[in-house]
């Protein structure tokens, strides 16, 4: 049997994407006040960042329930032995705690579930599903798809500009560029995913110091297996920088993403990233 694979929405692969892969996802949510909402499937993209900027409160983001786990696990083990699961951070959130919580509830004994906490988020999350489906889809079992996930891990790097910490800060994700705050209220920061948390790089004065920063970095990796570029709320930005970065990788291979709702509430509407997967 195929190996199944299962995510959380924070890997930012949505749409069409989701049904050629063949992968399912489990949504996060997140609320406005009274109202919750599953990430990317009760509110859209476009609807909750308009939402964002004309809102005085920020809102607030939940992991999902063991439960909402277990109903998928169940649902695919009617078709398979072997299950995948990926999540994000567990620095970042308890989506992991969760997967890991419905996989022992499981009354299946003939069903294998791997769960693999990627330890990134966003499209260096989603470069790693791409990965685990190129493996299955070459006939790989549970192990051997877990192990090249594994593998690529240790050459995934997220660059993500900021156009504000507010977010973050507010949010209380901002991980190991707390001590920051103040002095970045002014300027853009830029920080990466290292070991499943956000870290402190540089910073910048303009949004184009932002975007040559995430070029230049693009540059510096010697060989790319491949490469994701997404935005918020700015796809004219977005396609200035993939076509920039065609000079280093086609931009018809590179992944455009849109940053969803719930990375949202921490990120903010005019947030840039790049992932990459280095080459072996």
């Amino acid at each position: 049997m195929t190996v199944k694979i299962i995510v959380d929405s924070l890997c930012d692969i949505t749409g069409d994407t989701i049904d050629e892969l063949g992968i399912t996802v489990v949504p996060l949510y997140v609320r406005f006040g009274e109202e919750v909402y599953r990430d990317r499937i009760d509110i859209t993209t476009e609807e909750f960042y308009r939402r964002l900027v004309q809102s005085d409160v920020l809102p607030t983001t939940t992991q999902p329930t063991p439960a909402d786990f277990l109903t998928v696990y169940e649902e695919a083990a009617k078709e398979t032995d072997e299950i995948l699961v990926m999540t994000l951070s567990h620095k970042l959130s308890g989506t992991n705690q969760s997967a890991l919580l419905a996989r022992d509830m499981m009354n299946n004994d003939k069903c294998r579930i791997e769960v693999i906490d990627t330890l990134q988020v966003a499209m260096g999350f989603g470069l790693l599903v791409f990965k685990a489906v190129e493996a299955v889809k070459g006939g790989a079992n549970l192990e051997q798809a877990a192990t090249a996930v594994r593998s690529a891990m240790q050459r995934v790097n997220t660059i993500v500009s900021f156009d504000t910490v507010k977010y973050l800060a507010k949010g209380g994700r901002i991980g190991k560029a707390q001590g920051m705050v103040g002095s970045l209220l002014s300027v853009k920061p830029i920080l990466a995913v290292k070991e499943g948390e956000m870290h402190p790089v540089t910073r910048v004065r303009t949004v184009k110091a932002g975007m040559d920063y995430l070029y230049n970095y693009v540059a510096s990796v010697p060989k790319i297996e491949a490469l994701a570029v997404e935005h918020a709320t700015t796809p004219d930005q977005l396609e200035e920088l993939v076509s920039r970065l065609d000079k280093l990788f086609p931009a018809d291979k590179i992944v455009r993403a849109n940053v969803s709702p719930v990375i949202g509430t921490y990120a903010g509407p005019h947030v840039l990233a790049v992932s990459v997967l280095a080459a072996e």
